[in-house]
């Protein structure tokens, strides 16, 4: 039988405690290797400091040479490199729960880089356990949420790890206290470095969504550059022909997207959500500009596009209102809050957030059914829905037929719920009265 996303991080944990008896050197060091500029000087200066360093780059649906980082990595001294395909598993296993639980940080963010994270740190333990390393290292910054997202989840999977993070060590950060210096020290060693300039923003991407922050973007007024965004169109630009999608649901999770302009169907997780990247990103779909709150304390102006997972929290949404009780979605509504701010928060491996997990998983067992969508000028529209599971009366609700309801009975429900205001109006009136006297 086939172990689930919890049955597989719990022999990863299990495998982590027993790793104090391997015999393997304790200098060996696996870095989360992301074959930019940043990550490649810190493979040179991890060997400096006398560590043998593996590489590792996870495939996470990012444009990537792949081949050429490799090569790369090995050019500058890694002892190893693993590049490994983990978009299956990150569709599966974290973009899946998060669409069950219409995710959203903030009432806005989508949460693409705070799932990817947890993912590639199950990944980058599962290399370390392989290769007996007692440390893990990471290129994020000391200011940022993704140290915080990286070590929560490295810890949790194995808490005998030790990690390294230079840029919070002050004999790295010293050494390189802005670009220049770390240009010149990648000159020094013969690290390549970009002959073009590098845009002047950060870019963090994944299958799920790509994400721009720092730079130019610092300053909160200025208008993005037209020229930034890379994974969906100019919506002003994009086709004047929606495209009509039918999106099929099991469990709160889909399980089939139709083309309804052409036939083209596709069934499997990997498959269905590559294709609704594509066409959400062909009508400009999946853009916000938002200023967030990170979990260390500061405000931070980020940009993101979000093609597929934009379409897909539309169509949850309104196929879980469609086949959920009114007093359980309140319910779950307050639990996704809850479980955004862990996956935000870099919570993901927590016991809470297990449990929460649980929860609305639970909850999600008779959401099924189809939802039509249009997907156009950079707006998802739904058409119309059905379900198995509906909660929908057509008799009951419609002013055509009376159904099995008395109008009649209205009046006392509007009587009692009249009650309350009627004695607080009073009050207030008396309240009102004395003070005016």
């Amino acid at each position: 039988m086939a172990l689930t996303a919890t049955g597989r991080t719990r022999l990863i944990i299990q495998g982590c405690l027993g790793s104090a008896q391997m015999a393997e050197p304790r200098d060996t060091v696996v870095l989360a290797y992301s074959g930019g500029l940043d990550t490649s000087c810190i493979l040179v200066w991890l060997k400096e400091q006398g560590y043998t360093v593996i590489a590792f780059l996870a495939n996470i649906g990012q444009k990537e040479d792949f081949d050429a980082a490799r090569k790369k990595a090995l050019a500058l001294g890694a002892e190893k490199v693993y590049i490994q395909d983990v978009c299956r598993e990150f569709v599966e296993e974290f973009i899946w729960p998060a669409v069950q639980a219409n995710a959203l940080y903030e009432d806005r963010y989508l949460l693409g880089t705070a799932l990817a994270r947890p993912c590639i740190a199950r990944r980058l333990v599962l290399v370390a356990k392989e290769q007996g390393a007692r440390y893990i290292a990471h290129g994020a910054t000391g200011k940022g949420n993704d140290q915080v997202r990286f070590e929560l989840s490295c810890y949790a999977l194995c808490p005998s790890i030790k990690v390294i993070a230079p840029w919070r060590m002050p004999e790295f950060y010293q050494r390189f206290p802005g670009r220049r210096e770390l240009m010149e020290y990648a000159q020094k060693h013969g690290i390549p470095v970009p002959v073009t300039p590098k845009a002047p923003w950060s870019m963090d991407e994944n299958l799920m969504h790509i994400s721009y922050e720092a730079g130019i973007l610092e300053n909160p007024k200025n208008r993005a550059p037209l020229d930034l965004y890379t994974k969906t169109c100019d919506p002003t630009t994009s086709p004047d022909i929606p495209d009509e999608l039918e999106i099929e649901f099991e469990k709160g999770v889909p399980v089939k997207v139709t083309n309804t302009k052409n036939g083209v169907t596709h069934r499997s997780a990997l498959e269905l959500f590559m294709y609704l990247n594509d066409i959400a990103g062909k009508h400009g779909v999946g853009r916000i500009d938002i200023v967030e709150n990170r979990f260390v304390g500061m405000k931070s102006r980020g940009i993101y596009e979000t093609p597929a997972g934009t379409i897909l929290y539309h169509a949850h949404l309104d196929i879980e209102a469609f086949t959920m009780d009114r007093e359980v979605r309140k319910i779950k509504q307050g639990l996704s809050l809850k479980f955004s701010e862990l996956v935000y928060n870099g919570f993901w491996y927590s016991p809470e957030c297990e449990f929460l997990q649980h929860c609305i998983a639970r909850s999600q067992e008779a959401v099924a059914g189809t939802v039509r969508v249009s997907v156009f000028k950079g707006q998802v529209y739904v058409l119309g829905r059905e379900s198995p599971h509906s909660l929908y009366n057509e008799e009951l609700v419609s002013m055509d037929v009376q159904g099995d309801y008395e109008p009649a009975d209205a009046t006392g429900f509007i009587n009692i719920n009249a009650l309350r205001l009627k004695e607080y109006h009073r009050l207030q009136s008396k309240v009102s009265t004395k003070q005016d006297e």
